[in-house]
């Protein structure tokens, strides 16, 4: 089985009202890592769990998570 994670923070921060500029004071990540979050396909793993702690949330939450369709299935 292969899973497809799409980041989401921006829209986790939408729900919550938070800013950029607060989240990144409240995780210690920085603002521009906040920012290109959503558009990279790879994380710093100490910047998921501070970002996930500050906003109360899990991690798995940071990312619409989907099954893949499997391409080579026999």
């Amino acid at each position: 089985m292969k899973l497809n994670a799409t980041p989401r923070l921006h829209a986790v921060m939408k729900d919550k009202g938070w800013t950029q500029v607060r989240l990144s004071e409240a995780s210690g990540v920085p603002q521009g890592s906040i920012s290109g979050f959503d558009k990279n396909s790879r994380h710093e793993d100490w910047h998921l769990f501070s970002i996930a702690k500050a906003l109360g949330v899990k991690v798995e939450e940071l990312f619409e998570i989907e099954e893949a369709a499997e391409e080579d299935a026999e």
